[in-house]
């Protein structure tokens, strides 16, 4: 049987050497497209009746067995750390997570760099306050189908007691997929050794399992320490979720002061991100857009930066570079495998309007959640964000911060190298605005019937 990836073309099978049928389908399967869905945030009000919601839902969540296999509709379940206590988790296992996870991602606002607009005091509700439990997420390739899906969700918690559900927020369905900035995204993957397919062109090197999914050797050769028992760690994953409001009329202002003509507008957004708006990465096509290229996924991540180490085609500073460099040449060394992220991101809200330009537009409900996964994924974020993101001394930039998610001090640069003189752009601003955020527990399937039965 083919495998088949999110755009119907077949993917190269390899050997499978983790248990695909013990893992939550969300940490391998790529996002569909389209795509329609609904995050889910729920409190548990009692733990009896909290172990029943998690028992009811534990048969509707599918397992990471054939992830490949494209045309579906599916569920995951996320835990944050206050989640486990009002399960009833013993407190030797509630122990054994790590700190950051226990603290929450609000009370780790200083090592996130969330300060200003960005700091918890400014949040959405109920983001940050301790009383999100549970995150249950719905991803589907139809409208249809993710009607049918929820459907079956919400039979399992509307009306149920000792449940609550805070908050649910509808995402995707944006016209040709784009992000709130008008954007393809989600392109660059890391590819997973042991996962069942082999790493597509691009993507180099499989990153040791390890390093995504507990219980298995990670780059360094040994499996990271994972929460106790082995039936609760084994096999899951840690997942973020911060959610960024889009400031449109920022963005699209921008492009209009600092390029006059469309065609220049366009390529100072390529310059920014790494890509043209189609996903078509720069390296590959660096003076004009190729929509046709950006939607090959053979194609459209085979590349290195072999051949512009100064950044002349692909800025050092633009927001694809600074959070995958892959073989560029960094000031400060590090292992860039070893901070790979599983993203899974989701557009809500209002399409991108090219002509939105004012304020207003900037507090229209529109944006990201940026839900990435990762094994240590409190760690690589803290990290991200203090070094990657809003840090440029890595890539020799100085204070110069990440033009797509960084948080802009007034005054703040981007450069765009060039000959004869290089090109450095003052006045960029904060063009996604963190409106809440959370970590949480992504638990295997028998770690979800350990839970139901405490």
């Amino acid at each position: 049987m083919p495998l088949i990836d999110r755009l119907g073309g077949e993917l190269p099978r390899g050997p499978v050497t983790v248990e695909l049928d013990d893992i939550q389908a969300t940490v391998l399967r790529y996002r569909p497209e389209p795509y329609y869905g609904t995050h889910i945030m729920l409190h548990v009000d009692e733990a009896r009746a909290g172990r029943e919601f998690v028992r009811r839902l534990t048969p509707h969540v599918e397992s990471a067995s054939e992830w490949w296999r494209a045309g579906r509709s599916w569920i995951s379940v996320a835990i944050s750390y206050a989640g486990l206590v009002a399960l009833g988790v013993p407190e030797d296992s509630l122990q054994s997570f790590p700190e950051a996870f226990r603290a929450g991602m609000a009370a780790r606002a200083g090592q996130l760099f969330d300060f200003g607009p960005n700091d918890p005091v400014h949040w959405d509700a109920p983001f940050g306050s301790g009383l999100i439990h549970v995150g249950v997420s719905v991803f589907s390739d139809s409208q249809q189908a993710w009607r049918q899906t929820m459907g079956m969700a919400r039979r399992q918690y509307e009306g149920f007691p000792g449940v609550t559900v805070l908050t649910e927020q509808d995402f995707g369905a944006q016209p040709g997929d784009l992000n709130p900035l008008g954007y393809k995204d989600s392109i660059g993957q890391p590819a997973i050794e042991g996962s069942g397919v082999d790493p597509l062109p691009g993507q180099g090197p499989a990153v040791k399992a390890g390093e995504f999914i507990l219980g298995y050797p990670g780059e360094a050769g040994v499996p990271l320490p994972m929460p106790r028992p082995d039936v609760l760690g084994r096999n899951g994953t840690f997942a973020g979720l911060r959610k960024y409001q889009s400031r449109v009329g920022t963005f699209n202002r921008f492009l209009r002061e600092h390029a006059q003509t469309e065609q220049d507008r366009e390529l100072l957004a390529a310059k920014l991100v790494g890509r043209w708006r189609s996903g078509a990465p720069l390296t590959l096509a660096p003076a004009q857009d190729d929509p046709e290229l950006g939607a090959d996924p053979q194609r459209n991540n085979d590349f290195t930066y072999a051949a512009d180490p100064d950044g002349r085609q692909v800025p050092l500073g633009s927001h694809m570079r600074r959070m995958n460099p892959r073989d560029t040449k960094l000031e400060i060394l590090t292992d860039v495998n070893v901070h790979r992220i599983i993203r899974r991101s989701t557009t809500y809200g209002a399409p991108y309007d090219p002509d939105a330009t004012s304020a207003q537009d900037d507090e229209t409900a529109r944006g990201l959640y940026f839900i990435f996964l990762s094994a240590k994924a409190m760690a690589t974020l803290e990290f991200l964000q203090q070094e990657w993101i809003n840090n440029g001394n890595f890539m020799n930039l100085g204070e110069e911060r990440d033009p797509n998610v960084g948080l802009q001090e007034d005054g703040a640069t981007f450069t765009i190298p060039h000959e004869p003189v290089r090109r450095r752009i003052h006045g960029i601003e904060t063009f996604n605005v963190l409106r809440g955020g959370e970590y949480f527990f992504m638990p295997s399937l028998s770690a979800l019937r350990w839970l139901a039965d405490l």
